[in-house]
């Protein structure tokens, strides 16, 4: 019992830290990393297929392990406005169940090392959308409706 009461701070703390996930896993020290990447699937590869959605998330996977970015998935996941959904204003509930679930899913095949698509990408854009700064860097392919890049 006593355990339970110290560490119920320490898990109180992973919560109130994380940015608004899916669900009360985030609550659990070990799944923070699980729940950053699957709010991040739910809201930018939504409705992408399988194949989109582990693209998104291996960029962010991705970026983890590149020096130039936060080294973590939440770091990556809460890093400014780098994933436009953090900073428009609306709710980051995720309250389409199926979509949630989709997006845990995804977020565990790629946390457990499923292939990457991407071709080591580390940002991506819409195929609508004019290419801008990311035509500077090299087109890995396009996946889901979007574009990624090294």
């Amino acid at each position: 019992m006593r355990s339970l009461i110290l560490l119920a701070p320490l898990a109180a703390a992973a919560f109130l830290a994380a940015p608004a996930l899916a669900d009360n896993r985030a609550s659990i020290p070990g799944e923070r990393e699980l729940a950053c990447l699957a709010e991040a699937i739910y809201f930018e590869a939504r409705g992408t297929g399988a194949e989109g959605e582990a693209a998104v998330a291996h960029v962010i996977v991705n970026r983890s392990n590149n020096p130039k970015f936060p080294d973590t998935v939440c770091g990556v996941v809460t890093q400014g406005c780098q994933f436009s959904y953090r900073c428009d204003g609306r709710s980051d509930a995720l309250t389409d169940a199926r979509s949630r679930a989709r997006a845990y899913r995804a977020a565990e095949t790629v946390l457990a090392g499923g292939a990457d698509p991407t071709g080591g990408a580390l940002f991506f854009h819409s195929a609508r959308a004019k290419p801008g700064w990311f035509a500077k860097r090299k087109r890995t392919g396009t996946i889901g409706g979007n574009v990624f890049y090294r």
